[in-house]
Formats: structure tokens, C-alpha cells, sequence
């Protein structure tokens, strides 16, 4: 797997996570505060398509993994 995918799969699973726990609706409600974590992960997606660099990736990178094409 990829430095791409892996980004993907993080900030796909974090997004479903906070808004599991933001949402008032949801079995497992914490608190609507993890909604930030939400649009914190959506913000970063957005500038990394815009800037072609994410901070992750970069950082799974330097641990070794494979980079995208």
C-alpha cells in the first residue's frame, strides 16, 4: 500500500470516527465538539489537493514507505 492510500484510508476512517462520536444522533455521542476533527481533516484534504503536498504523507514517507505515482 501506498503513501497515498494510506493518507485515504486515515483520513477517511478519522472523519467517520469524529462524526460518530459528534453527531447527537449516534449510539456512541460524546460530545459535538469532535465535529472540529471532522472539518480539521476535510480542511487538510482540501489544501493538499490544491498544494499537491500533505503533511502526512511526507511523514509516512520518511518512515519508509512506498510514495504514490
Amino acid at each position: 500500500m501506498s503513501t497515498w492510500q494510506i493518507v485515504r484510508v486515515i483520513a477517511g476512517s478519522f472523519i467517520l470516527l469524529s462524526l460518530a462520536l459528534g453527531l447527537p444522533g449516534s449510539p456512541i455521542f460524546h460530545s459535538s465538539g469532535w465535529l472540529a476533527l471532522t472539518a480539521f481533516v476535510g480542511f487538510n484534504l482540501l489544501q493538499s489537493g490544491f498544494s499537491r503536498w500533505c503533511l502526512l504523507e511526507s511523514m509516512l514517507a520518511r518512515l519508509g514507505l512506498r510514495r504514490g505515482d
